[in-house]
């Protein structure tokens, strides 16, 4: 296991105006998901993007960065990788259809959480398409933008809360992060895609791993009570 990760700076600051507006009910359960792959497919649409320009993946392992090729199957460098991804962020952030069940789920946990979103968000100006995206789908719900891993975020966001805290996400890194900076969090490993689901991996400390909402709903109903 690795150390506790740090909050960023902006990050950190969006919490706190977060805190300011709705203040924290240190016996309410909190429930931290994230968005891509998790309430908003992501997967099946880049794979979408990336066919214009003949990209594609190479195998369902859950990364993108030595994971994704050209035309002629060349492996793409980080760079190019990461430029990828934002190109398909700043195309893609309002187009995004919802991950079927997760609309109903969350509206369902927020009769006995408070329910926030962190998300791992390319480019600053696709924060409010952002928003948008989630609020016409029906999941309007705070949402708190961060780059890199999520730990010291969620240590930031539960930060004393007595009841249960729950930290969703698809990304392996973010699920070991918030284990090494939050030991009382309770962590789902979810990820939509059922093809890229049965090439992850499993992480030591899991609570859950699944690509549906409804098992996903029924085990931190469990945690969270109410």
């Amino acid at each position: 296991m690795s150390g506790p990760t740090p909050v960023l700076p902006a990050t950190l600051e969006q919490i706190r105006q977060l805190h300011e507006m709705h203040p924290a009910q240190p016996g309410r359960p909190l429930v931290i998901c994230d968005v891509d792959e998790v309430v908003l497919l992501f997967l099946a649409h880049l794979e979408e993007h990336m066919g214009r320009s003949g990209h594609r993946f190479l195998s369902h392992e859950y990364k993108l960065t030595g994971n994704i090729a050209d035309a002629a199957g060349t492996l793409l460098e980080a760079t190019v990788v990461r430029a990828l991804i934002q190109a398909f962020f700043d195309e893609w952030v309002e187009l995004q259809k919802p991950v079927p069940g997760a609309a109903d789920a969350l509206a369902n946990l927020a009769g006995a959480a408070d329910v926030v979103f962190l998300t791992n968000l390319p480019g600053a100006w696709n924060r409010e398409g952002r928003i948008r995206t989630l609020t016409s789908h029906g999941m309007a719900y705070p949402l708190v933008t961060n780059s890199g891993p999520k730990g010291g975020a969620v240590a930031a966001l539960a930060a004393g809360r007595s009841a249960p805290v729950v930290f969703i996400d698809d990304s392996p890194s973010n699920i070991r992060s918030v284990r090494d900076s939050h030991a009382g969090s309770t962590l789902v490993h979810f990820i939509a895609d059922q093809r890229f689901f049965a090439g992850a991996e499993d992480i030591e400390g899991t609570g859950l791993k699944t690509h549906d909402w409804r098992t996903a709903t029924t085990y931190i109903r469990q945690v969270i009570g109410g």
